[in-house]
């Protein structure tokens, strides 16, 4: 598996709803970690549209993938915290 350069764009694999993130959500790559033994893990900050933090995760690379050109992003409706 291919390492994620900094500042890359990342497409999640996984549901994590502790963070209200899904699979398909798109992210950037803020951090690499390195542990010897240990499969790669990544600092991804994911925003909304309006370019606002909505959570920022360190994951193995396993929970993640490069966009291709068949990706086509979409729009998913967050409810509102009252």
């Amino acid at each position: 598996m291919k390492n994620f350069p900094l500042y890359s764009e990342v497409i999640l694999l996984r549901d994590i709803p502790e963070d209200d993130l899904y699979k398909g959500d798109i992210g950037t790559v803020v951090e690499v970690h390195q542990v010897p033994e240990l499969e790669t893990g990544y600092s991804v900050e994911f925003f909304d549209m309006l370019g606002n933090t909505v959570a920022l995760v360190t994951l193995p690379m396993s929970y993640f993938r490069l966009p291709t050109h068949t990706d086509r992003p979409a729009v998913r409706l967050r409810e509102s915290a009252a």
